[in-house]
């Protein structure tokens, strides 16, 4: 295993490795980073060749602290610690590379070379308190602005400046997606618009949930109102406000919020289509499936029918993070309930199940339960290579990071898997 190399690359990383920066280039293939999420944070920079098999080059650490094993949400050890997404983001022209630190609500920088290498430029606190969970990152080009999501609130969005030297300057502004009614949301990711002109948050619980029933499983209900009136906790669950939109000003500051139907329970990913980019897939993590959503040139999102996996396992699949091929015609979907992925077509409006499951269920190590009660090896945050041919898969409580090769049905076959940290890791981004 590689020590950890801390701000530079000259220390020997390729030493470490046995091997040198020619020899990891070898070939075709890239780059695939991911962090460790500990409490002393690393990100983690893979090797991935032509075959899809990944080799693990370099360690360096983000500056900043992680959550560690214990979710600040749920006080327990296990894998997606803060319901979230996009913790670790390059930029368009891939000379940086951002990756929040949830443990101190800070922001890191690294320089990335043409080789792939990185180098820690700067890490900066968003200005959120200790607790609040930084979790996801977007970024504007056009005004060099970085966008933090947080689990807690009520200042869930922080700003930070980039300069050209990959320096970060915090920003005053501060912005909620809570409502009167349930000031306690809990967001989970945020991606701008293709043309950069709103930013687009995803949402998971109207309130923190909490684990008080007797046999330690979740309290998903809660009283509403003066007539004993039930409210699931998952947002949009009924209240159509799960999709939140703000329109983004040339300087990067943002407008006033308007709140939409995520078309679901829990619309939890946004991932929008590489060809139509007023279009873009929701997974909905409490109403088992995906959606087809639009914005239009104002900012008004309008969402269609979930098309679910099966259930039969239980219920909530947890059906969370996305991955659309180039071709805008499969998209990969993770089960966090239910430790595998499925498979949708695209086909024009249309979608429809290609593979459920799309790759074996792969187990964890027995001490994870999801919401359904189905043991599980918690699968979070994935990644699909730029020709679609390649697929990265978290599955933190199995400790594994797997690699699969896409076929032409929608299904998944392993090719490559390398041990990661146990339960905490979170975060893909490459090239």
């Amino acid at each position: 295993m590689p020590k950890d190399v801390g701000m530079s690359k000259e220390m020997g990383v390729s030493k470490e490795m046995g091997m040198s920066k020619e020899m990891s280039m070898n070939g075709r293939g890239g780059h695939l980073y991911m962090q460790t999420n500990e409490v002393k944070n690393c990100i983690i920079h893979y090797h991935r060749s032509a075959n899809g098999a990944l080799a693990e080059v370099e360690r360096v650490a983000t500056g900043g602290a992680g959550a560690g094993r214990i979710s600040p949400i749920y006080h327990i050890a296990r894998p997606n610690h803060f319901e979230g997404a996009g913790s670790v983001r390059l930029t368009p022209d891939r000379r940086f590379l951002f990756a929040t630190n949830g443990g101190d609500n800070s922001v890191s920088s690294f320089a990335v070379d043409k080789e792939g290498w990185l180098t820690l430029l700067d890490v900066k606190r968003t200005g959120n308190p200790q607790s609040g969970g930084a979790k996801s990152v977007a970024y504007a080009p056009s005004s060099r602005t970085i966008y933090v999501v947080h689990t807690f609130g009520p200042d869930h969005l922080r700003l930070l400046s980039v300069d050209d030297e990959g320096n970060l300057t915090p920003r005053p502004e501060k912005y909620s997606v809570s409502t009167m009614e349930w000031p306690n949301r809990v967001p989970t990711m945020a991606v701008l618009s293709p043309d950069g002109k709103f930013l687009i948050l995803g949402t998971t619980f109207d309130e923190l949930p909490s684990r008080k029933n007797p046999d330690g499983s979740l309290i998903l209900w809660i009283p509403r109102g003066n007539n004993g009136e039930l409210h699931s906790i998952a947002s949009n669950a009924p209240d159509p406000d799960g999709i939140i939109v703000f329109p983004v000003g040339a300087d990067g500051s943002l407008g006033e919020p308007s709140f939409y139907d995520g078309g679901g329970a829990s619309p939890f990913y946004i991932a929008f289509l590489n060809s139509r980019p007023d279009t873009f897939i929701i997974g909905e993590a409490v109403s088992d499936g995906i959606a087809i959503g639009r914005i239009d040139a104002d900012g008004k999102v309008t969402v269609g029918p979930v098309v679910p996996v099966d259930t039969s396992a239980g219920v909530p699949s947890e059906l969370c993070w996305l991955a659309v091929s180039p071709d805008d015609r499969t998209v990969f979907a993770t089960n966090f309930g239910y430790s595998n992925l499925s498979s949708f077509r695209i086909d024009g409006n249309v979608l429809t199940v290609a593979k459920d499951p799309a790759c074996p269920k792969v187990p964890g190590d027995g001490t994870f339960r999801a919401i359904n009660g189905t043991v599980s090896s918690g699968p979070s945050d994935n990644w699909l290579t730029p020709d679609g041919e390649y697929l990265y898969q978290i599955y933190g409580n199995a400790s594994k990071l797997v690699g699969y090769a896409t076929k032409p049905d929608g299904s998944l076959e392993e090719v490559t898997s390398v041990t990661i940290p146990y339960n905490s890791p979170e975060g893909l981004a490459g090239f």
